[in-house]
């Protein structure tokens, strides 16, 4: 099928880690041409088909950049200064549906002060989750909603292995290590499920929520797995009011204390854990293969 056949998506956040495996997936599929949309398009060095000037900050750019689409898939990026998430969504959303694109793909994360009833605070979730409602509203032909997991790729960033008092290497959290609660994942095998959900619509495109969850862990799992390919980490209690002092320590102790009372995805989540890696065609990478390559133990 030529390029010209093929139904085009586009795709935002294309040079991010979500981004780009949305990008690696829907051209290895074939079945798609794929634009990235990017604020630097001369600085891309991706494989989409195209590459187009698209800024989630700029609404005047986005029409351009949709224009033509079958498809698109957004993410939002919390953490860079100045981000107002819901009036970038609402933008893209809004450029989407004049631009008369069938199918939008949000990627979002569990609405925490739901979950909890308002006991925990953790922004960085709720504020995608709000957005759901706006992408249902819309009216597409249309919409998924994927949900990404706690990357493995934080073991090599924010959650690598530090210094401890004592001297070894390993971690100091504000959580019980015993307690399983971590939905884990490979975040550059996202892109299989949103290919996936894009050429089946019928089963995935009705407002399902399809997490990647390669494994659910506690971390004295998450060491002792890692252990066993040759480390010698640790992990330690410390109270949450001690680890909120660091900086950026309370959102992250915060997230943290969700996730043992309620889990990284809330509630029970099988099913559609289920669904999601059919839709994929595959079963995501345990976390045990993708630290065997990513975290190989160093020999004294």
């Amino acid at each position: 099928m030529s390029s010209k056949q093929r139904p085009l998506i586009a795709v935002i956040g294309a040079t991010g880690q979500q981004g780009s495996g949305v990008v690696r997936a829907l051209r290895s599929g074939g079945q798609f041409k794929v634009r990235a949309l990017t604020r630097n398009p001369s600085k891309y060095r991706g494989v989409a088909d195209e590459t187009v000037e698209a800024d989630l900050d700029r609404p005047g750019t986005l029409n351009a950049a949709f224009e033509g689409a079958h498809g698109v898939f957004l993410v939002t990026n919390f953490w860079q200064e100045g981000t107002d998430e819901a009036k970038q969504a609402t933008a893209a959303v809004r450029a989407a549906r004049e631009t008369g694109v069938e199918h939008f793909v949000w990627s979002t994360l569990p609405n925490v002060e739901d979950i909890s009833g308002g006991r925990f605070k953790v922004p960085h979730f709720t504020g995608k989750a709000k957005i759901d409602r706006i992408v249902t509203e819309a009216g597409f032909v249309h919409h998924t909603f994927v949900v990404a997991p706690m990357y493995y790729q934080s073991f090599l960033g924010a959650l690598a292995p530090q210094k401890q008092a004592n001297g070894s290497l390993g971690w100091a959290l504000p959580l019980d290590p015993a307690v399983r609660c971590i939905h884990m994942g490979d975040i550059r095998e996202l892109g299989d499920i949103v290919s996936g959900a894009l050429v089946h619509p019928d089963r995935a495109g009705n407002g399902e929520y399809l997490p990647l969850v390669g494994d659910f862990m506690s971390f004295n799992e998450i060491v002792e797995t890692l252990n066993r390919q040759g480390h010698r980490f640790s992990v330690n209690r410390v109270p949450k009011e001690v680890f909120a002092r660091s900086p950026g320590g309370f959102e992250i102790a915060e997230t943290l204390s969700y996730f043992q009372a309620h889990t990284y995805l809330g509630s029970d989540w099988s099913d559609r854990i289920a669904l999601a890696n059919k839709i994929a065609g595959r079963q995501p990478s345990t976390f045990a293969a993708w630290a065997r390559v990513n975290m190989p133990a160093r020999l004294s």
